[in-house]
């Protein structure tokens, strides 16, 4: 049995930050991943995908924020099952909880802090005929490494975040970038369309809308996509890859049956206070959890890490005062948040 402070589901960025901000209150985290490495879906998904929403890091890698993350809590060596999916949990008579991974792997801590991200996903597929037959051969649904694409001619479908960002990126890299959206607006940030605008004006970006790829060619690799322009007879782009990222169908797994409050599809959790759900001891904090005006950014996940450790040391600790204090003050080493007493010397001094 492996017993710990805080339990952590999910090892994304917000689990991992949870380690510090517990670390900081002298409270040990144990994090139970279903992937086989820490970092979520910045290790396994988009590991390369820049991000631009960090304090202080105008660009950082997903990749690299993991490192820097997993460098940030080793002081703190916390403990990981990988590889491994939380499938049950159980109340015990003292309050604490026991969860069971599908390997059969138990774990007990008296705070369960779900951090599972967007939890299980797949991604969206264009319904097109004969995609499948190309899957791994010139169709991906995600990018894992850029280096694939480069001096390649690129397809890319899509109209969020991450089709804009990457279709950014890439001109750097491949031969050539198409960007293909249904329609004439993009779902992604201000400035990701700004660029891709301004990228398409200085000729490293062919922007086509709005239209949909209806079909893909090619033998034994693609050669190229068929795009039906609205309006327009449909054609044929020559490419080496047609990427479309139209996101991921997220699914909470096991989760959803621990007995807690759902609303389409994330953990519905009281934001006033703790980011606690309806069961007392089990807060849900990232992607994972809804309330009103929730974003799903991983800086929000940080903040609401934040916030669930002051309450999780106050159920672990009934009895000890907590003292707010800051790390610019006292460094991390020795960190507690308790009220101590001042030696005696120092006491008359001040007298």
């Amino acid at each position: 049995m492996i017993q710990t402070d805080i339990l952590i589901i999910g090892a994304g960025p917000t689990g991992l930050f949870t380690v510090f901000e517990a670390g900081l209150l002298k409270l040990r985290c144990h994090l139970i991943d279903a992937l086989p490495q820490p970092g979520g879906q910045c290790s396994e998904i988009y590991p390369k995908k820049p991000i631009y929403d960090i304090p202080a890091y105008p660009e950082i890698l997903a990749g690299d924020l993991t490192k820097n993350l997993m460098e940030q809590i080793k002081q703190f060596e916390p403990g990981f099952t990988l590889g491994e999916r939380a499938d049950t949990i159980e109340k015990q008579d003292d309050g604490t909880f026991i969860v069971t991974t599908n390997k059969g792997t138990k774990h007990q801590a008296p705070v369960v802090a779900i951090a599972g991200g967007l939890g299980s996903f797949e991604p969206r597929k264009p319904i097109i005929p004969n995609i499948i037959d190309f899957e791994d051969k010139g169709v991906e649904y995600m990018i894992k490494e850029p280096e694939l694409y480069r001096d390649k001619d690129v397809v890319i479908a899509g109209g969020g975040d991450s089709a804009l960002d990457w279709s950014i990126f890439l001109t750097d890299i491949a031969k050539s970038v198409t960007l293909i959206h249904r329609r004439n607006e993009f779902r992604g940030a201000l400035d990701s369309v700004e660029k891709v605008q301004e990228l398409k004006n200085l000729g490293k970006i062919n922007l086509i809308t709005p239209a949909e790829v209806k079909a893909v060619l090619g033998k034994e690799h693609v050669t190229g996509v068929v795009v039906e322009e609205t309006g327009k007879e449909p054609f044929i782009i020559d490419t080496d890859h047609f990427i479309p990222l139209f996101g991921l169908a997220p699914k909470l797994g096991p989760i959803a049956n621990w007995g807690l409050e759902i609303e389409k599809n994330a953990i519905k959790v009281n934001n006033a206070l703790d980011y606690q759900t309806n069961v007392e001891g089990i807060y849900a904090i990232g992607d994972v959890n809804t309330y009103p005006g929730k974003l799903k950014l991983i800086l929000c996940g940080f903040h609401e890490a934040t916030l669930m450790c002051q309450s999780a040391y106050k159920r672990i600790h009934p009895d000890k005062k907590y003292v707010m204090k800051y790390t610019t003050v006292g460094g991390v080493d020795g960190f507690d948040g308790t009220r101590k007493e001042a030696p005696k010397a120092v006491v008359k001094a001040i007298q």
